[in-house]
């Protein structure tokens, strides 16, 4: 299998999604390593989804949590939280679990 966007050999193919579709590439190592790198601070900050589609804001862990009091308890035991934006879900998990 060749690189879609150099021809070299050796790809392999690589999926990813994008506005509500799903696109697929044959990426060699090169390309590959481009991609990810481009994509590292996108994944770090977003969420998982189910394989079975989006998840509706019901299902969503601490949908009804005040941020800004997982915010307030994240700062008064030491943990980095930013002031706007998401929160992790490991945050919202130990705020969860101490409350």
């Amino acid at each position: 299998m060749t690189d879609d966007l150099d021809g070299s050999d050796d790809a392999e193919t690589v999926s990813f999604g994008f506005g509500g579709v799903v696109y697929e590439i044959d990426l060699g190592q090169k390309n590959r390593a481009k991609l990810e790198k481009a994509l590292a601070p996108f994944i770090e900050a977003g969420r998982r989804v189910p394989r079975g589609g989006r998840r509706r804001a019901a299902d969503r862990s601490g949908a009804s949590v005040d941020r800004g009091a997982v915010r307030a308890w994240a700062k008064s035991v030491g943990i980095k939280v930013p002031e706007r934006g998401r929160i992790s879900a490991d945050i919202m998990r130990q705020y969860e679990e101490a409350h």
